[in-house]
């Protein structure tokens, strides 16, 4: 039997930059939508149709990895998964007007999460490859509408 493949893409939508204090406002630029969630259940499910373990097992793994990354992370580390990429904490602060009255209560404004995909150099072009976006596609959205400008026929 023939398996069916399916082809996904990277799907998009336009939209005219109007912030007039851009150098691009005016012009039209593609977004990136997302058409729904994968949460760890959906994530559990689809690996336990790819392998021999099962959907709560999976999962109960899967939890944990969460749980301790979290750990990792907020005690200052790293948390890099070969593969798929690393994980580390970044904060945004207000400055203070010298090093000792810095303090983290009044000038620390909020903590992210940083994630960078694993990637590595091609070997002949040195160009900067990222596993998870190879092969990738982008496909335009049909379920919305935009003003395009519509072209003109010469007249004549």
């Amino acid at each position: 039997t023939k398996e069916r493949v399916t082809i996904m893409a990277v799907i998009y939508k336009i939209y005219k930059n109007n912030n007039k204090k851009n150098a691009g406002f005016g012009k039209y630029y593609a977004r990136a939508i997302h058409n729904g969630t994968a949460n760890l259940d959906d994530i559990s499910a689809i690996i336990e149709r790819n392998c021999s373990m099962k959907k709560s097992d999976v999962k109960a793994v899967l939890t944990e990895l969460v749980e301790v990354m979290t750990m990792q992370i907020q005690d200052s580390k790293r948390v890099k998964l070969d593969g798929f990429g690393t994980f580390k904490i970044g904060i945004s602060t207000k400055g203070a007007e010298t090093a000792k009255g810095f303090n983290p209560l009044k000038h620390v404004k909020n903590m992210r999460v940083i994630f960078m995909p694993e990637s590595h150099k091609d070997g002949d072009s040195r160009k900067l490859i990222k596993p998870m976006l190879s092969g990738a596609v982008v496909q335009e959205s049909t379920q919305y509408t935009i003003e395009k400008k519509k072209k003109t026929q010469p007249q004549g």
